[in-house]
């Protein structure tokens, strides 16, 4: 698996084929999108809306958008800040992880979250936290198969939905 940036043109912009695949990546999470809310029609995502949630996420300081292929295709994607908008956070985050449903069950999820790790581990980072919706049980139980432990419950910050706050060492 390659992780790599995401690339953006001089004008911010996306590639249309790099678009294309990312939109076709959004919507083959449906049901994460019905749960999240995050677009108005889970059923119809569309690159422009793709576009600006992920333009929304890199107007945040020290956001990172993360491409994941396999043999030259799009399986993965995540998103991390390096620090949380809370000052008394003082561990990096994994806002989004998320796996093309095509390509799942494969490890890509796993291989993705251990190269995210690794980066915030060379960077001198100890921990890295992230949230998980609430009535999202797949993704709590892949992220404590991973080792991460409930740290708390609270709302998101951006739509204040109910989440669990997870931690994992960087040990």
């Amino acid at each position: 698996m390659i992780l790599q940036p995401l690339p953006l043109s001089p004008e911010h912009g996306l590639p249309g084929g790099l678009l294309t695949e990312l939109t076709a990546l959004y919507a083959s999470q449906r049901d994460f999108h019905a749960l999240s809310g995050d677009f108005p029609d889970p059923d119809d995502i569309r690159p422009e809306q793709v576009a600006a949630a992920l333009a929304d996420e890199l107007a945040h300081p020290g956001a990172q958008v993360l491409l994941a292929r396999s043999a030259g295709t799009l399986v993965g994607i995540a998103i991390t800040l390096d620090r949380h908008p809370d000052p008394a956070d003082p561990d990096p985050w994994i806002g989004l992880l998320m796996v093309d449903a095509a390509a799942r069950r494969q490890g890509h999820g796993r291989r993705l979250a251990a190269l995210v790790e690794d980066r915030f581990r060379e960077a001198g980072r100890t921990g890295v936290r992230l949230a998980v919706l609430d009535g999202n049980h797949a993704g709590l139980a892949f992220w404590t198969a991973l080792g991460y432990t409930v740290v708390d419950h609270r709302e998101d910050r951006g739509r204040g939905r109910p989440c669990a706050v997870l931690r994992k060492e960087l040990g």
